[in-house]
């Protein structure tokens, strides 16, 4: 590295202090070790400086000091992304995490929210009105990290992807200009945005459609690890008729005293809650059930029921694919993965993408797979001070297993920072556009976000 590229942190320290005041932090200040600590107690990366922002001039002025410093530069928003991506070592993290703001206009069905929101700050917001909005499944993940690379989630068949609920994006761009990305402006950021992820630019404000939606009826049914077998061709066949209105994970989780077991999580999202009985009760026909745990529920405590599963500060490592469907070789990988789990807080999810969502054309967002299927998340979970090792080569095994029945690439969102290959085959006939979208938007390459997209060179 050249002087003329060496980071002058000192320099940078002094003007973000100026700018921000106590809202800038150093190593030194005591409330630096918990603005670096993220969920994930496997991450063990130091940044030198972070900068709490509160609106999207003071975002402009941080991306204008790094740039003069040459510090370089990663954004925090939800900070969820399980690789960490949040945190730079020896950067700058501007910290977006103050920024929650959450603005509901019931007569136009729409939301606004802040960069730092979370998908919990949405629907506490949204739940007056009998307003819902396209999230995932877990409350404390940030709505802009989910729906800028993806958004699978609870509506996903009667409403699409959070990408695809998406209307606008206020955007600070590299060189600190700021923009609203739509339909109507700045079309090809608003089609990159939406699939491809904060590549382009950090994403201050972003505006929803709302959905009324009262109530779901949805929760949770558990079954024994002996059924599983059983279990899961069942539900293939059960998603094989599901309508719009019906989205079902499944998959193993921990159980009482740690051992995995089998659970169907529907969600039944259609105007009439009572109507979706029928397919719950087709659930609890496919075994013998340990717990039955289904109601109707507003759509904030449908996303309640995963707040347990993963606790801040354990160690995690995902791996991800996306099955065409649930053959029976599939069935018996992920059968045979649960009962050689290494863990007992370790999990497997199968995420149902159906519906609404295979209806958006594959060119209209960046997003590359509609046609329906099933994303597989394999969460290796362990406690701090055990030995790493056997729970990540568990991970690795399982995705491995399940690769020759998978499609090409895997979720942007959950793919590891050194997967650029499969990040390239999840984007499929996009890749060259989003590739050129990021030369323009981000030439000098200020920003490296989930999913990492490979440094660009020319106009390629």
């Amino acid at each position: 590295m050249s002087a003329a590229d060496t980071p002058d942190l000192p320099r940078a320290a002094a003007l973000l202090r100026d700018l921000l005041g106590d809202r800038s932090l150093t190593p030194t200040d005591p409330d630096f070790a918990a603005a670096a600590t993220l969920w994930n107690g496997a991450v063990a990366r130091m940044p030198a400086l972070i900068a709490r922002c509160h609106d999207a001039d003071e975002v402009a002025a941080v991306l204008g000091i790094a740039r003069r410093c040459r510090v370089p530069l990663s954004v925090r928003a939800g900070g969820h992304d399980w690789a960490g991506r949040a945190l730079r070592d020896g950067g700058l993290v501007l910290d977006l995490t103050g920024m929650r703001e959450v603005t509901v206009d019931p007569d136009a069905g729409t939301v606004t929210v802040a960069g730092g929101a979370t998908a919990g700050d949405v629907v506490a917001a949204l739940r007056p009105y009998d307003l819902a909005v396209a999230t995932g499944v877990v409350r404390a993940v940030g709505m802009a990290g989910l729906t800028l690379a993806g958004g699978y989630g609870p509506l996903c068949g009667r409403h699409g992807l959070a990408l695809d609920n998406l209307l606008a994006a206020e955007v600070v761009l590299a060189d600190g200009r700021r923009v609203t990305a739509d339909a109507a402006h700045e079309e090809e950021l608003f089609w990159a945005l939406r699939g491809g992820g904060g590549n382009f630019g950090v994403v201050t404000r972003l505006t929803y459609r709302a959905h009324r939606l009262p109530a779901a009826l949805a929760g949770m049914v558990l079954f024994a690890l002996d059924e599983a077998v059983d279990v899961l061709r069942g539900y293939r066949d059960l998603l094989a008729d599901a309508p719009d209105e019906l989205t079902v994970m499944a998959g193993f989780l921990p159980g009482p005293a740690g051992e995995p077991v089998v659970f169907v999580c529907p969600v039944w999202a259609g105007d009439d809650p009572e109507a979706g009985r029928r397919h719950v009760d087709r659930i609890r026909a496919l075994g013998t059930p340990l717990a039955d745990r289904v109601a109707v529920l507003p759509y904030e405590e449908v996303l309640r029921m995963f707040d347990g599963g993963m606790a801040d500060g354990n160690h995690y490592l995902l791996r991800t694919r996306w099955l065409p469907g649930l053959s029976d070789d599939a069935v018996a990988v992920l059968v045979d993965a649960a009962r050689r789990i290494t863990s007992p807080y370790s999990a497997i999810a199968l995420h149902h993408f159906h519906g609404a969502a295979t209806r958006v054309p594959v060119g209209d967002t960046a997003f590359g797979l509609r046609a329906a299927h099933l994303l597989v998340e394999v969460i290796a979970v362990w406690a701090p001070g055990d030995r790493p090792a056997p729970h990540g080569e568990w991970a690795e095994r399982t995705s491995a297993a399940l690769a020759e029945h998978a499609l090409p690439g895997g979720y942007p969102n959950l793919l590891a920072p050194t997967e650029t290959d499969r990040v390239r085959l999840a984007y499929g006939d996009n890749w060259a556009r989003l590739r050129r979208a990021k030369h323009r938007y981000d030439p000098r390459q200020v920003l490296s976000a989930v999913p990492t997209l490979p440094a660009v060179t020319g106009g390629a």
